[in-house]
C-alpha cells in the first residue's frame, strides 16, 4: 500500500486517505486506530495507479509536468496497439509512465498516425519499382518516405510517397 493523498474536510467530520495497492487490503484495524487518534470518521479509498500519479503531479521524462496531470484525461484503455500504430518500439521501459502503466500520451496522437498511415502502402506489401519488385519495410510519416527492399537485387532504397504512389498507379493501370 502506498499513501497518495489525504483529504480532511473543513467541518472535521471525515478524513479520507487515498492509496494505491496491487491488490485489495484489509484496513479495519488501521481505521479503528486512526479514528481514535483523529476522533472523526475515517475513510480509506483505493485509487488506480494512473490516478495516483496524476494526483501527485510528477514530472515526466520530457521534463514537463505529466500530461495526465496537466491536460490529458485518460478515459480509454491504452494498449501496445497504440505504440505499434505509431511505429514506436515496444520496449516496455520506454513506454511505461510514472504510474507503471503505459503512457497516457500514447492514446493522444494515435488517431493522427492511423489516418496518416492510410496514405501509405502496408508494411510487407509488394511494390513494383524501377529496380523490380520490392517489399515495403517501413514508412516515415513525417518525411513522407517509404523504405523498400528490392527482392531481386537485395538493394534497400528510400522512396518518396509520391514515387511509390506513381508506381502503384502504373501497376494498377497495367493490371486493368
Amino acid at each position: 500500500m502506498r499513501l497518495v493523498d489525504v483529504e480532511y474536510q473543513f467541518d472535521g467530520n471525515r478524513v479520507t486517505f487515498y492509496y494505491t495497492a496491487d491488490r485489495r487490503v484489509d484496513f479495519r484495524a488501521l481505521v479503528k486506530d486512526l479514528a481514535s487518534i483523529f476522533r472523526t470518521r475515517i475513510e480509506m479509498r483505493q485509487i488506480g495507479a494512473r490516478q495516483g500519479a496524476k494526483s501527485c503531479g510528477r514530472v515526466g521524462i520530457c521534463g514537463r509536468e505529466l500530461c495526465c496531470a496537466s491536460w490529458i484525461s485518460c478515459p480509454r484503455r491504452i494498449t501496445l496497439w497504440h505504440a505499434k500504430a505509431q511505429n514506436l518500439s515496444t520496449n516496455p521501459a520506454r513506454l511505461t509512465g510514472q504510474c507503471g502503466r503505459l503512457k497516457c500520451c500514447l492514446a493522444f496522437e494515435v488517431d493522427t498516425y492511423v489516418d496518416a498511415l492510410k496514405e501509405f502502402p502496408a508494411i510487407r506489401s509488394i511494390v513494383r519499382t524501377a529496380r523490380g519488385a520490392a517489399r515495403v519495410e517501413k514508412v516515415d510519416i513525417y518525411g513522407r518516405m517509404v523504405c523498400v527492399h528490392c527482392l531481386e537485387t537485395g538493394y534497400h532504397e528510400k522512396l518518396t510517397l509520391d514515387e511509390v504512389n506513381r508506381y502503384l498507379r502504373r501497376a494498377s493501370l497495367q493490371d486493368s
